[in-house]
C-alpha cells in the first residue's frame, strides 16, 4: 500500500564487526584476511561487500608496491612506495571507520578485479 516506504535492513552488530576486522587486518596482513572472509562468509551480503572492496583495494595495492619495487632501481619507486604505503594505510583506516557505523564503504580508485 505505501510505496513510499523504503525498507532499511538492520545490521547486525557481528556483521559490522566481521567487516571492521576485514579492515584492519588488510593493514597488516594485505589481502588474506579479506580473501578469507569472501570465500566464508557467503550469506552476509554487508559482510560479503566489504571483504570484496578490501579484497580488490589490497589487490590494487599490491600492484603499486611491485611497480614500486620494480621502478625503485631508477629512483622513481623510492617515491611510489611510500605514497602506495600511506593510501594503504589511510583507505583501510577509512574502511574500518565506515564498517564501525555499518556504513558501506569504496575505496575511490581501487581495481574493480573482484565482482
Amino acid at each position: 500500500m505505501d510505496g513510499d516506504v523504503t525498507q532499511t535492513q538492520e545490521l547486525s552488530q557481528e556483521s559490522k564487526n566481521t567487516a571492521l576486522l576485514v579492515w584492519i587486518g588488510s593493514i597488516f596482513f594485505g589481502f588474506i584476511p579479506s580473501l578469507v572472509v569472501y570465500l566464508i562468509k557467503k550469506d552476509d551480503a554487508y559482510v560479503l561487500d566489504q571483504s570484496k572492496e578490501a579484497l580488490n583495494w589490497s589487490i590494487t595495492a599490491c600492484i603499486g608496491y611491485v611497480a614500486g619495487v620494480v621502478t625503485s632501481m631508477i629512483l622513481i619507486g623510492l617515491l611510489i612506495l611510500p605514497v602506495v604505503g600511506i593510501c594503504h594505510l589511510v583507505f583501510c583506516i577509512m574502511g574500518a571507520v565506515a564498517t564501525s557505523k555499518g556504513a558501506p564503504f569504496r575505496v575511490p580508485f581501487a581495481l574493480r578485479l573482484i565482482k
